[in-house]
């Protein structure tokens, strides 16, 4: 071989050439593809599939390959302000867990500049940035059928924003799901992690709730100190300790009353006839 090409040295470099080009076509066919990671397949500008395979494989060396992954992660939406269903300005936010589910619609359906058209992987920002606008969206949406908290309608059984979280993050879920699916993205887990009023009522609305406490604090310190007044009266007329007069009846529910439901403990007073 060696005296042949020395006897023929254009036919050598003719030949060597090419074969040398075919080898780093070869090589450049070669990947290695590790767990929970796909490859978008493009040939030309022509879709050819997807490998989510793991291990070493060879392909055509003119098919490009989009690298995604289809691991999961999470996001930190931060605390925004919307209007919940009456109107009260309060703050939300939200952790949101999700993945990649339909790589042809990541690749082709969003943007090719913002993913990166000229880059052998996608652009993770911008699914992030796509993924956190969307959220937004749909978080506006839900906190605006529902109210804080229980409103004046006297419904026990309304939805709000404090004490319904199950059913508003199963909610907020599929809100989400609907706006993501168009990009091939879904979500694992979404859930309240903030809820508060908005500074410029915040105040008010602890007023308010401290108000609240207190009638139904209230509530119950009258319905225990009528069942005391009440047991009181006919203790003493079961054991016929003292016969009362329906003047002086009134005159002790009202000492009673007065006592159990004080603020501060009475003074008692003594009246003595001269």
């Amino acid at each position: 071989m060696v005296f042949w090409s020395e006897s023929n040295p254009g036919l050598a470099v003719a030949l060597t050439i090419p074969l040398f080009i075919l080898f780093i076509l070869g090589c450049v066919g070669y990947f290695v593809q590790e767990p929970n990671v796909a490859r978008v397949m493009i040939f030309f500008g022509k879709y050819k599939g997807t490998c989510k395979k793991t291990g070493y494989y060879w392909v055509n060396p003119f098919l490009s390959r989009k690298r995604l992954s289809l691991r999961i992660r999470n996001m930190d939406i931060e605390p925004i302000k919307v209007n919940d269903k009456v109107g009260n300005p309060v703050l939300i936010g939200m952790v949101l867990v999700w993945k990649i589910k339909d790589t042809y619609k990541v690749v082709f359906d969003l943007d090719s500049q913002s993913l990166g058209a000229q880059t052998a992987s996608v652009n993770n920002a911008a699914l992030q940035n796509f993924v956190r606008i969307q959220s937004d969206a749909a978080l506006r949406e839900v906190t605006g059928h529902f109210a804080y908290d229980q409103t004046d309608s006297g419904n026990p059984d309304e939805l709000t924003l404090r004490d319904s979280g199950p059913e508003i993050n199963d909610l907020l879920e599929k809100k989400i799901n609907e706006r993501l699916a168009i990009a091939g993205m879904e979500v694992v887990e979404a859930r309240l992690n903030y809820l508060a009023y908005a500074p410029e009522i915040a105040a008010v609305m602890l007023r308010r709730q401290q108000a609240s406490a207190i009638i139904s604090a209230r509530e119950q310190i009258v319905e225990g100190a009528v069942s005391m007044v009440e047991m009181a009266l006919t203790t003493l007329e079961s054991k016929g300790v003292v016969a009362l007069s329906n003047d002086q009846k009134a005159s002790m529910v009202g000492n009673l009353l007065a006592v159990l439901c004080a603020d501060e403990p009475l003074t008692p007073t003594l009246n003595a006839t001269v």
